[in-house]
């Protein structure tokens, strides 16, 4: 048969597949005794074939790869898979995550439930539960829970309070009881300053006369100034002043630092046709020390307080200035025999009182109002 020629097969086909000549090709070039002597055209086809592919990778080798486009990044073992052990492994590393998790807020969830305040006292307006925490007052009290002059509110939840007026926020004014909306503003603005100024002011506090208070009240509503001046002047157990402002001996106690705790809201409602009512419900803490002591003693004022705007050609009233309507309070902390016009803390250091009968009264507590005022049995200061 000629060199080059086509194998005649019995099936009829002329020729043989690529993979059979590469057989045979590799066996001649291995030097095995089955290849033909004289490779047919269809083997040298293959072979030059094969030689150019070899030849175009060697020379794209030499010019490296600056014309081939770049491969996107993918991870080792992309065509694969992660093996059995990275899978699992992380499934097993998930387990012990979720496990540490649930752990963390179950525990979470326990000490909120024992311990409300640390969640309600970092909210605003919050707090107005009773905090069930350990006592933080003057007797027993944990070295770590004192208070000191640099660190008053040291074991107190009115840490978290807001300071002073920030702690008054106004809520968003709108007409109501024939009022207009400035008016309405104008009522919660001005009972602000009331609070502000009866139970904030450093002059307030320190037992001067709260002259810039008595300035917001209407001194055409009956009686009403005329009682609270007296009250200043005449302190009785009938006329009380601390029924409206707080204040302090400066001979007994002052202030320690310059912050007092504030926490509470401010509310409004049409009054009587033509007239505003303003409803504010605040706790004060003040912390105090002895002048020249360093021993501190916590005073804490609930005060519920409503004030009215009236409209002056419907009522007997001042343009802009306010009535009383009523005035509440609750004090932790003073002594609540005397009736001098003054607020009298108790320090860590003197001698034990006579524990008052009936039940323990929270002075944070927030929740329902203390009917037993400031006479009741402290849980903490």
């Amino acid at each position: 048969m000629p060199p080059g020629e086509p194998v005649n097969r019995p099936d009829g086909e002329g020729s043989v597949s690529d993979e059979q000549w590469a057989e045979l090709v590799r066996q001649a070039e291995s030097g095995g005794t089955d290849a033909p002597k004289e490779p047919s055209a269809r083997a040298r086809m293959v072979t030059a074939r094969l030689r150019a592919l070899d030849e175009e990778a060697a020379a794209g080798r030499r010019r490296g790869r600056k014309n081939k486009p770049a491969e996107p990044w993918r991870p080792e073992g992309w065509r694969t898979g992660p093996t059995w052990e990275e899978t699992h492994g992380r499934a097993r590393k998930r387990r012990r995550l979720a496990a540490v998790l649930g752990f963390a807020v179950v525990v979470a969830i326990l000490v909120i439930t024992m311990r409300p305040s640390l969640l309600t006292d970092h909210l605003p307006g919050g707090g107005d539960s009773a905090d069930t925490g350990p006592a933080a007052g003057p007797v027993g009290v944990a070295d770590a829970d004192r208070p000191t002059p640099e660190e008053p509110f040291r074991g107190s939840p009115a840490l978290h309070w807001a300071d002073g007026a920030a702690g008054i926020e106004l809520p968003e004014a709108e007409a109501t009881g024939g009022m207009s909306k400035a008016e309405v503003e104008h009522a919660l603005r001005a009972t602000r300053q009331l609070l502000i100024s009866a139970n904030l002011d450093p002059a307030t506090l320190r037992g001067e006369s709260p002259d810039e208070a008595l300035e917001l009240l209407d001194p055409l509503q009956k009686g009403e100034r005329e009682r609270l001046e007296r009250s200043l002047a005449e302190p009785s157990e009938e006329q009380d002043p601390l029924m409206l402002f707080s204040r302090f001996d400066a001979e007994e106690a002052q202030l320690a630092g310059d912050v007092v705790k504030t926490r509470g809201r401010m509310t409004f409602e049409a009054g009587a046709a033509g007239s505003v009512e303003v409803h504010t419900d605040y706790t004060f803490v003040y912390p105090l020390v002895r002048p020249g002591g360093d021993e501190v003693a916590r005073t804490i004022v609930r005060r519920k307080l409503t004030t009215a705007l009236h409209d002056p050609e419907r009522f007997a009233a001042t343009r802009g200035k306010l009535s009383v309507v009523s005035s509440q309070q609750n004090v932790g902390n003073t002594d609540c025999e005397t009736y001098d016009g003054f607020l009298h803390p108790a320090f860590p250091s003197d001698s034990a009182e006579p524990v008052p009968a009936g039940p323990d009264v929270d002075p944070y507590d927030r929740g329902e109002w203390q009917p037993e005022g400031p006479c009741g049995k402290l849980t903490r200061t």
